[in-house]
């Protein structure tokens, strides 16, 4: 009996002694992992500490973003940043968020060379941002154009009248809330929102003429809401030359005094935020990764977190017919 309670005994320090030789090279591996993440971050501060071309990548729809624009702050203080290059995918968005990354594009132009690259789409408030740079470059098969806006609104009153349900309201005056959802829109009505469109785009009519040298004629002709290839867009002296980011570089180095072979290195909102500790931004960017699988698990990104559905006000924006379901809620526009 004493024997195998000896024998037992040592068992069991062995097994604690092989519990925590266990816990141990966790936390060793978990932590040599975090100091490796550590390291790389580090190093991807110090590279940006040395002179380059920043690349500020604009896709998808086109939203105001605070943190962009003050990213966009940042690329213009930093001394290490010699050119810019704006790489644009997108089919536009709100109108005053293009608006808004304009001005900050412009204010950054006065600063560093910015030279604007539109890739697979540059169109509408896509192509408004791509104004701002000083030199625009395209692939010949880009789309870009479909300079215009548009103000979309739905009507459900045959709907409401079929399943019995009745609307009405007090208002201050005729035109206050219109256009609503249930009622049929007044030509007063309607002359208040063609009003509200063609300030907006006379707006960027005359931003496009003073761009590109246009006379105001010839930019109107062509903001009649089509869209362009790049070829056509050149022709039409929308864009400067077709090419892609070797194209930009090339005019950064030739036309700006860029010195030749500076690594492009990306600025992103989500490297470069609000200073958060390591830690806080592996535990978001955990969650936000658990969160979007979920998400696209059931199917529901495109109703819960697409960006189309946030739009309102006026929109510049261009989708094809067709184009993926995820933006359904965004069609036409440009004209």
């Amino acid at each position: 009996m004493s024997l195998d309670a000896d024998v037992l005994v040592d068992r069991r320090k062995m097994r604690r002694k092989l519990t925590f030789w266990r816990v141990a090279t966790f936390l060793i591996v978990t932590v040599g992992l975090i100091g490796a993440i550590i390291a790389a971050t580090d190093l991807g501060s110090m590279s940006k500490r040395s002179s380059h071309i920043a690349r500020l990548a604009i896709d998808g729809v086109i939203l105001e973003d605070r943190k962009q624009l003050k990213l966009i702050e940042k690329i213009g203080e930093s001394n290490a940043v010699k050119g810019v290059i704006v790489s644009i995918n997108s089919p536009g968005g709100s109108t005053t968020g293009g608006e808004a990354l304009y001005e900050a594009l412009r204010e950054l132009a006065d600063k560093k060379p910015v030279v604007a690259e539109i890739r697979t789409v540059g169109a509408s408030a896509g192509y408004m941002i791509a104004l701002a740079s000083d030199h625009i470059v395209a692939r010949y098969n880009s789309i870009t154009g479909s300079i215009g806006v548009l103000f979309q609104y739905g009507n459900i009153a045959k709907l409401m009248d079929m399943v019995g349900v009745e609307m009405d309201a007090v208002k201050s005056s005729p035109l206050k809330a219109e256009p609503d959802f249930y009622s049929e829109t007044s030509p007063e009505a309607k002359e208040v929102l063609n009003a509200l469109v063609m300030d907006s785009y006379d707006w960027f009519v005359d931003l496009v003429a003073e761009r590109r040298d246009l006379s105001p004629a010839k930019a109107r002709a062509l903001a009649n809401g089509s869209i362009y290839s790049g070829h056509a867009a050149q022709e039409n002296g929308l864009i400067d030359a077709i090419g892609g980011e070797k194209s930009a570089i090339s005019w950064l180095e030739t036309e700006k005094s860029v010195a030749e072979d500076l690594p492009v290195l990306n600025w992103s909102v989500q490297a470069d935020d609000d200073g958060l500790p390591l830690s806080v931004k592996m535990t978001q960017g955990l969650g936000n990764g658990i969160a979007n699988g979920l998400i696209d698990e059931l199917d529901l990104a495109k109703w819960l977190i697409s960006p189309a559905i946030t739009l309102d006000g006026l929109v510049s924006v261009w989708q094809a017919p067709g184009a993926a379901k995820e933006n359904s809620a965004v069609r036409g526009g440009g004209q």
